[in-house]
C-alpha cells in the first residue's frame, strides 16, 4: 500500500484522530484489497482528510465526522477480531448504521459489529449473518416469539433468513420438521396453460424455496430429508385440516393470500411449533377485489402477545445495490401517482386473469 504523507496541522475548529490499527491485523484487512475499503470511507465522509502511514490512520475534519470515521474503524477492528473479514458492502452498511444512530433515525443499541458478526448458519463453507440491522431485529424477533411477520421489498432476506433459522433448529433439534409453503398464484400467468401434471404446473412456484434449501443443506440429503417427511414443500392449499406440532413452517409470497387463507394458516399452528410469515405488501398478484390477506392481518394481530411484526425497507435490500434504488423509485412514482408498481391499482389483477 503506497503510504501517504501525515496531516498538516488542522485549523483551529477542526478535530483530530489518530487510529492504530494492531499488529495482529495486516493493514490489508483493514484498508482493503487496492485500498478499496479506505476509499469507501473517504467517499462517505467527503470533507474530512484521511492519511495512511505505516500502521497509523489518522482522520481530519469536522469533529462530528472525525468522531464518526473513528467509531467505523473501531468496528471494523472488531469485526476482524473475530476472523471474518471486511467487505466494500460491510463497511457501507457500518457506515449508514452509525450515520443513523448519530443523527437518532435509529432506536437500538446494536452496533455494527453485532449486527456483522451475528452467525446463524455454517454450511457449506459459508456462514449466513445479518447484514443490516433491521434483519438482525428480524432474526432476533424469530428466536423470542412464536408468530413472526417478515414484511418488505425483494431482496431484502425475508425468505432466506428465515429458511435459515429453521435449518438451525432442525439441526439443534429445537423442532422435527421444517415445513415451507406458498400460496399458488400466478403473476399474470394461470396455472392451466403451463404442460405437465398437477405437481408439474405447481412446482416453479416452490423453486426459489428449493434453492434457498440447496444453499443451506448437502444437496444429496434433502431428497432423503423430504422422503422421511423431514423438510415438506407444498402449496398452501394443502396445509388445510391439518395442526402442525413440533415444526418450524414459514408461509412465503404471503401477500398472495386471501384473508380467509391467512386465517386458515395462522390456526394450523400446534404445540412447540414456530411460524415465520414472509411477504411484500407492493406486489400483490390477486384478483382484483380481493384483499389480500397479508395486509389485513397486520390491523388484526398488530399488538397481539408473542406475535411480532419485522418491517424491512429498501435500505435492507443485499442484491445488487440498483435493487434498492428501483423499489425507492416505483415508491416515489406510486406516492406521486396514486399507483402499485407504476400501474393504476387493479390493472394487474384484470390482466393476469382473462383467459377462460
Amino acid at each position: 500500500m503506497t503510504q501517504t504523507p501525515t496531516a498538516r496541522t488542522p485549523a483551529q475548529e477542526q478535530a483530530k484522530a489518530q487510529i492504530t490499527v494492531p499488529a495482529q491485523h495486516p493493514m490489508v484487512t483493514v484498508l482493503g484489497s487496492g485500498d478499496s475499503l479506505l476509499r469507501v470511507i473517504e467517499k462517505a465522509f467527503p470533507a474530512a482528510d484521511i492519511h495512511v502511514r505505516g500502521n497509523e490512520i489518522s482522520a481530519v475534519g469536522d469533529a462530528a465526522e472525525v468522531a464518526l470515521i473513528q467509531r467505523v474503524f473501531d468496528e471494523m477492528m472488531l469485526v476482524l477480531r473475530t476472523g471474518q473479514p471486511m467487505t466494500e458492502d460491510a463497511v457501507e452498511r457500518s457506515i449508514a448504521m452509525l450515520k443513523a444512530s448519530d443523527a437518532g433515525t435509529s432506536d437500538g443499541q446494536e452496533t455494527p459489529a453485532q449486527v456483522l458478526t451475528q452467525n446463524i448458519l455454517s454450511s457449506r463453507g459459508r456462514t449466513i449473518r445479518p447484514k443490516t440491522l433491521n434483519q438482525k431485529r428480524y432474526v432476533d424477533a424469530i428466536d423470542k416469539h412464536t408468530i413472526v411477520f417478515g414484511i418488505g421489498p425483494a431482496g431484502t432476506g425475508k425468505t432466506y433468513l428465515a429458511m435459515a433459522k429453521a435449518v438451525q433448529a432442525l439441526q439443534s433439534k429445537q423442532v422435527n420438521r421444517i415445513i415451507l409453503t406458498r400460496p399458488a398464484v400466478e403473476a399474470g400467468e394461470r396455472l392451466g396453460f403451463l404442460p405437465g401434471t398437477l405437481y408439474e404446473k405447481i412446482d416453479p412456484y416452490l423453486r426459489p424455496l428449493y434453492d434457498a434449501l440447496h444453499d443451506m443443506l448437502d444437496p444429496d440429503s434433502i431428497p432423503r430429508l423430504m422422503a422421511a417427511g423431514t423438510i415438506e414443500v407444498a402449496p398452501l392449499a394443502y396445509m388445510r385440516g391439518r395442526t402442525l406440532n413440533d415444526a418450524f413452517i414459514i408461509l412465503d409470497e404471503a401477500q398472495n393470500t386471501s384473508p380467509e387463507q391467512m386465517k386458515m394458516f395462522l390456526t394450523r399452528l400446534g404445540f412447540d411449533s414456530k411460524i415465520v410469515i414472509t411477504g411484500d405488501v407492493t406486489q400483490v398478484d390477486l384478483p382484483t377485489g380481493t384483499k389480500s390477506g397479508l395486509r389485513q392481518v397486520q390491523e388484526i394481530l398488530e399488538g397481539l402477545d408473542d406475535v411480532h411484526f419485522s418491517r424491512l425497507s429498501s435500505q435492507d435490500v443485499v442484491r445488487h445495490k440498483l435493487v434498492g434504488r428501483i423499489v425507492d423509485a416505483y415508491e416515489k412514482y406510486d406516492t406521486k401517482h396514486g399507483t402499485e408498481n407504476g400501474t393504476h391499482k387493479g390493472v394487474r389483477g384484470k390482466a393476469g386473469h382473462k383467459g377462460k
